[in-house]
Parts: C-alpha cells; structure tokens; sequence
C-alpha cells in the first residue's frame, strides 16, 4: 500500500503545483462548523436522506442554497487540499451523504486509509448513488464522481484501490456529510 501512496502522491504533485501557483481554484479550508452546515441545510430545500428524485437546478439557484465553499467544491468542480478535509483520517461508522442534496453515497464499512489526503472508499452504496463521466481537465485522464442525483462532482474514481472492487473512490471531504451510526 505504500507504494500506492507514493504513486499517487507522485502522479498528483504537478497539480498540487499548479494549483499553488493559483493557475486553479481550490478550497482553501474545508472545515465548517456545524452551525454552518445546519443553517445550510435548513436553506436548501433540495436536501435529504430519504428524496431519490432526480434535480435539475440552475447554477444560479445551486449558488444561492450551498454555502461558497460547498458550492465551489459540488458545482465548478474544485478541489479541497489534501489532508486538510474534515473526513480523510476518520473510522468513525456511519454514513456519507452528498453535501449539497443529502443523497446516499457510502457506508463507512466501505471507507479505507489510502493515505492519499482525501476520504477514500471502495465501494458505493448502490449502483445509483454515484455517476461517472470522463474528466481530461487537467491533462490526464480520470474518471470524475458525480453525485446520482444531483450531478454533483464528489471526486474521482481510480482503479487502485483494495479488493474486493479495486476501486478507490477519492472523494472531497466538503462534499460529504457525514451521520454516525447510533451508539
């Protein structure tokens, strides 16, 4: 696994680089507070655990009902730091949902320590909580992770990862909420 970590570090350096030189936007921190996160949730009346369906918003009214950093992150498609996100080092059980429309996307028994700085899992919680496009932005090509019911970008997927999917779900930590499992 270490191998895999310096591999990753070495293939993500230049654009570590080049979003240090401000040639990109990133997220500069991503830790919120929970005061923040519920007041954002009790302005967006998208968000929920339960609501499957599909949502076609414009970018305008995304804007206006996700805090900047969330927005930054789910709708233009930054990306946060590594090892800066609230969630790449934790094992707590529980269940991640997407940020900005509270979608299903993975159960914590899936997550791993990839050491690559961002929250990584396996395997997602069904065949639709998570779509893919191909993504040739920054000069290589990957697959991005797109939230299954509001289009939001999560991530990346990459085919490194443990058995039994050998999937690596590298995931933004702003772009997840997180619901521990009761005690």
């Amino acid at each position: 696994m270490k191998t895999k970590s310096f591999f990753c570090i070495l293939l993500f350096l230049p654009l570590f680089i080049f979003q240090a030189c401000g040639q990109n936007k990133e997220v500069k921190n991503s830790e919120m507070t929970s005061a923040a996160t519920n007041s954002s949730k009790a302005k967006n009346p998208y968000y929920s655990h339960t609501d499957t369906t599909k949502l076609n918003l414009t970018d305008a009214e995304w804007k206006k009902i996700l805090p900047e950093d969330v927005y930054l992150v789910s709708r233009k498609a930054d990306t946060e730091r590594p090892f800066t996100g609230k969630y790449w080092n934790t094992d707590v059980k529980g269940t991640y949902y997407c940020a900005a429309c509270g979608n299903t996307l993975f159960r914590s028994g899936a997550k791993f320590s990839s050491s690559c700085g961002w929250p990584s899992f396996f395997e997602q919680e069904n065949k639709k909580s998570i779509v893919f496009k191909d993504d040739n932005s920054i000069g290589m090509e990957r697959i991005e992770a797109l939230c299954g019911r509001c289009g939001g970008h999560l991530g990346h997927l990459f085919d490194d990862g443990p058995a039994p999917t050998g999937k690596r779900y590298c995931m933004n930590s702003i772009a997840l909420d997180f619901v521990p499992d009761a005690k």
